[in-house]
Order: C-alpha cells, then sequence, then structure tokens
C-alpha cells in the first residue's frame, strides 16, 4: 500500500507541472489563435474531425491537458465533433513519439498502429457525434 502511495505521489509530482505548463501555454496562445479557430474549423462534418485528428497527432502532452485544451474550444464554438477527434488522436497517435516507438517495437507496428488509431480516432469521433444525437 505504501508502494502504491509513493508511486502514485511520484506521478503526481512529475504530471503537475506538465499540466502548469500547459496551462500557461494555452493562456499565453489562445488569444493569438483565437482568430483562427472559425478558419480551420469550420464547422463542416467531413473536414473538422480530419482537421482535429491531425492537431491532435501532432500534439503532445499527458490526456488530463486535452481536455482542458478541448473545453478551450468548445467554448471558442469549436463543433464537438473536431474536438473528440482532437481528444482520441491526442491520446492514441503520437507522431512525436514515432521515432521512439519504431526503435523500440519496430517501424512497420509503429507505423500501422499509428495509422489505424489516427483513422479509428476519426471514426470514434464521428460515432460519439451520432450518438449523442441519438440520445438528445
Amino acid at each position: 500500500m505504501k508502494e502504491a502511495a509513493n508511486k502514485t505521489l511520484q506521478m503526481f509530482k512529475t504530471a503537475f507541472p506538465v499540466i502548469i505548463a500547459v496551462l500557461l501555454l494555452i493562456s499565453l496562445l489562445n488569444p493569438l489563435l483565437e482568430k483562427f479557430y472559425p478558419q480551420v474549423f469550420t464547422g463542416n462534418y467531413f473536414v473538422d474531425p480530419l482537421v482535429g485528428a491531425i492537431v491532435g497527432s501532432i500534439s503532445f502532452g499527458i490526456p488530463v491537458a486535452s481536455y482542458i485544451l478541448g473545453g478551450e474550444l468548445l467554448k471558442k464554438g469549436v463543433s464537438l465533433l473536431a474536438i473528440a477527434a482532437f481528444l482520441l488522436s491526442w491520446s492514441s497517435v503520437s507522431i512525436v513519439m514515432l521515432p521512439i516507438e519504431i526503435a523500440s517495437l519496430g517501424k512497420k507496428f509503429a507505423i500501422v498502429r499509428n495509422c489505424w488509431s489516427f483513422l479509428t480516432a476519426i471514426i470514434i469521433a464521428i460515432l460519439t457525434i451520432v450518438t449523442l444525437k441519438i440520445i438528445q
């Protein structure tokens, strides 16, 4: 029990500065990028999930920080479809970490996994929005 508590504390100590840094970065970049949100995310059901997935794939960070960014994008009027694709690809696709993944798991596996994760992020985002519309 003590060991689990110590590991949890160490993980929190590691994650906390990253969360603060992401929040500060979002606070700094948000005013600069505010005018570009409507241009990039048009509300198009075919383009928005693709753009969201691309941005999420290129971005790097911990999932908890992506939820904060997703909330900010939602406040700016970005579609839930684009945000869902963004969050899913942020968590499952890692272009930034691809060289490390290739070195440890092999080139073919890493590329196939990332491509499959990218496609499924878009599909799951679409299915999530369809499900929400059916339930409402």
